[in-house]
């Protein structure tokens, strides 16, 4: 394995994430490594165009993201090999398959289903014998993999390879890697250190708020309650990510306020991570996995439900989360664990036992001896 090609789709953060961590991952092991979005390869408009509708339904129409999810899981023909899905994405192969010919990889790894989709096709109808594999970012299969039968197929864990399996995939075809991260996130800081190089106290218990790249979710109303309740030794660091209006209305809220701190897009979710005694996060794949590596205890709110939602019970069935049906239920659930170091002790210990391997070095051992 000398040259790979990786291949996301800009729905979301978290498949770029993945792929993004392989690809750092394997140009340290001295492979030449190219990222695209596949949907670049069909077209640049209708890239832009579906990256934008995601975002929009994710953020603000969770129902109706949900029900699509749903359709799907219920109706896999939708995305089967003859489906309107299918062919439409079959008869936009042909210039993926040029580029992968005419730049010589040796190996193409996807980290959605739609990149797997158009690979599969192009394996089952043209002469190409590059190896195909795909990279699950969730802790659950894909409704659009029942139309792929790829090499190679690396999920988060042993408890998914049923899911799988049900999805047609064999089971000899199934490899347990995890999820890749990057590396960043497998350096852990001191936990004292990481809160003073924050600005937060190092006695404080922090509480980290993330939903996503996004910003989504009922944020401003669990922050609320939260503030409401906060124990005197508590402090809270917001992430808004790439929500700037989300930024700007906690900002002129909380400013003032110093054990608040509001934070925008930042490259700095490792150190934050390593700070923080306790998470409340929405459960995207990479989001839940990049806290099991830093062993963090979580809070979830389900804002979008869909694949997230069986990350959510892998983690609670695990005894390393909680989760409720409000935000002010949420909120509670973690003044709670703010007041009890010994519960979260239970929780940090549940994720070290749980052991999340390095997915990205799996991945490499397992391409590399073929």
């Amino acid at each position: 394995m000398k040259k790979v090609l990786l291949l996301s789709c800009s729905t979301g953060q978290g498949h770029n994430s993945c792929a993004k961590a392989i690809k750092e991952y394997f140009l340290l092991q001295g492979v030449t490594c190219e990222l695209w979005d596949v949907l670049d390869f069909i077209s640049v408009r209708l890239a832009a165009f579906i990256s934008w509708g995601h975002s929009f339904v994710y953020r603000h129409l969770p129902g109706l993201f949900q029900w699509g999810y749903t359709y799907c899981e219920k109706k896999p023909s939708i995305l089967a090999d003859g489906s309107f899905v299918y062919n439409f994405l079959a008869s936009r192969t042909e210039k993926l398959r040029q580029y992968i010919v005419e730049e010589e990889y040796d190996t193409v790894i996807c980290t959605h289903q739609i990149a797997a989709i158009m690979l599969d096709n192009i394996q089952k109808n043209s002469a190409i014998a590059v190896p195909g594999a795909f990279v699950a970012t969730d802790y659950t299969c894909y409704p659009g993999l029942y139309a792929c039968y790829l090499e190679k197929n690396f999920i988060a864990s042993q408890l998914q390879i049923e899911a799988f399996v049900q999805c047609g995939i064999p089971p000899d075809k199934l490899m347990v890697s995890g999820i890749p991260v990057r590396p960043e996130i497998l350096q852990h800081r001191e936990k004292a250190a990481a809160k003073r190089q924050l600005g937060i106290k190092e006695n404080s218990i922090d509480l980290l708020i993330m939903f996503g790249s996004m910003g989504c979710g009922p944020m401003k109303k669990i922050l609320r309650h939260i503030v409401e309740k906060l124990p005197e030794q508590a402090e809270v660091s917001v992430i808004c990510g790439s929500n700037q209006r989300l930024y700007r209305s906690l900002k002129r809220q909380y400013g003032t306020d110093r054990r608040i701190h509001i934070v925008g897009y930042t490259d700095k979710i490792s150190l934050y991570m390593d700070a923080a005694d306790l998470y409340l996060t929405k459960p995207g794949g990479i989001s839940v996995t990049e806290a099991a590596v830093k062993n963090l205890p979580m809070v979830f709110i389900n804002t979008v439900a869909g694949c997230e939602e069986y990350n959510m019970d892998f983690f609670l069935k695990m005894g390393a989360a909680v989760t409720a049906d409000t935000p002010e239920q949420v909120a509670a659930k973690s003044i709670d664990l703010l007041h009890s170091p010994a519960k979260r002790q239970e929780m940090e210990e549940e994720l070290r036992r749980y052991s999340q391997p390095n997915g990205a070095a799996h991945i490499y051992q397992v391409l590399q001896q073929e």
